[in-house]
């Protein structure tokens, strides 16, 4: 279980590494392009903020639907692919006055992050049991709360329980929720019998 935790860190690192130079180099490239394009100080600042920020948004979702185990919302990787093309056109604007190399110079961050983000959704997802291989799985838990009584359980056995943030987090759950929860399954597990 160490060396699965050490290949995520890895893989973690290695892609916000690569995010935050590619965040940087494009940030720059995008606010000296908007300056000198007659942009004011602030739209030239926020522009790449507005552009790249929809490529990390649009990361996320996928990510996060990819660790629930669901397919891609349309419309984040429609955005993705929109926001790409738009830094990438951005980035090669900014190095074509220095011919061909400045623009493939320039343009690499973009193809970096998205490449990046790319792999690790995809590595989530093949982490994902595929359907129909191995043993029947459970029923899928209708109930949020139930399926995050099982996930506890499951967790508390193998000897590192979910925290009552995390409950909240993956299943969706208010506080009050994945409290009742961590209790209710505190109580079984001490032989009460859950209220």
């Amino acid at each position: 279980m160490t060396e699965v935790r050490a290949a995520r860190a890895a893989t973690t690192a290695a892609v916000l590494f690569v995010a935050v130079i590619a965040a940087v180099v494009s940030f720059v490239h995008i606010e000296h392009l908007a300056s000198v394009s007659g942009q004011t100080i602030l739209a030239a600042y926020l522009r790449p903020l507005s552009i790249d920020g929809t490529v990390v948004a649009a990361s996320m979702v996928m990510l996060r639907a990819a660790r629930a185990g669901l397919g891609t919302p349309w419309l984040a990787r429609f955005m993705l692919g929109l926001a790409v093309t738009a830094t990438l056109a951005a980035n090669i604007g900014y190095g074509l006055p220095h011919g061909m190399p400045g623009a493939l110079i320039s343009g690499w961050p973009a193809v970096a992050f998205i490449g990046c983000a790319e792999m690790a959704i995809s590595a989530v997802r093949r982490l994902r049991p595929a359907a129909g291989s191995g043993p029947s799985p459970a029923p899928i838990p209708t109930d949020a709360e139930t399926a995050a009584a099982i996930a506890l359980r499951a967790t508390n056995a193998a000897g590192n329980p979910l925290s009552q943030n995390q409950l909240a987090d993956r299943f969706g759950l208010t506080r009050a929720q994945a409290t009742k929860v961590r209790q209710l399954v505190a109580a079984e597990a001490n032989g009460h019998e859950p209220t």
